[in-house]
């Protein structure tokens, strides 16, 4: 991979970086505060709704540092090594993690009677694509082990 195109995604990686916490500091708490204000009914779950977000945030930073990381490994031509499967494994239990969090937050809306159709169909939306970034990644980590007994191989015939 072109140097360049690293060092673009790594900044990349550091502006979501700052915007994510940014969000967990300032935004996430200003809009739940907002929330419980304008519907008094709902603001049990002011701290629940912060607590579920900042944690979905900090699932999203995870991996972003994750991919930073392995774009490490790649500039450094150390992908096809142990090390990558460190990370990869963080990013399927993170994603993972990030599912049984959104379906965790749909039970709560539900028990506290605030759901509706479209918050249901977004958390198990949420919940679907959470599992189907896990298996993506699983299938990704089987072709870098191929690949990684593959230059294995070729390294012994050379």
């Amino acid at each position: 991979m072109q140097p360049r195109v690293t060092l673009a995604l790594k900044t990349l990686i550091a502006a979501m970086l700052v915007i994510l916490v940014f969000s967990q500091i300032v935004v996430i708490p200003a809009v739940a505060r907002g929330t419980a204000e304008h519907n008094p009914d709902l603001a049990y779950l002011e701290v629940p709704g912060i607590i579920g977000a900042t944690l979905f945030l900090a699932a999203v930073e995870l991996v972003l540092i994750c991919i930073w990381r392995l774009l490490s490994l790649v500039r450094m031509e150390q992908i096809f090594s142990e090390k990558a499967f460190l990370w990869i494994d963080v990013i399927i239990g993170t994603f993972v993690f990030a599912g049984l969090l959104i379906g965790a937050s749909l039970v709560v809306l539900a028990l506290g009677r605030a759901v509706n159709p479209s918050i249901t169909l977004l958390g198990v939306l949420g919940v679907v694509v959470g599992g189907a970034l896990a298996l993506l990644v699983v299938v990704m980590r089987g072709l870098l082990t191929t690949a990684l007994q593959l230059e294995q191989d070729l390294s012994e015939v050379v």
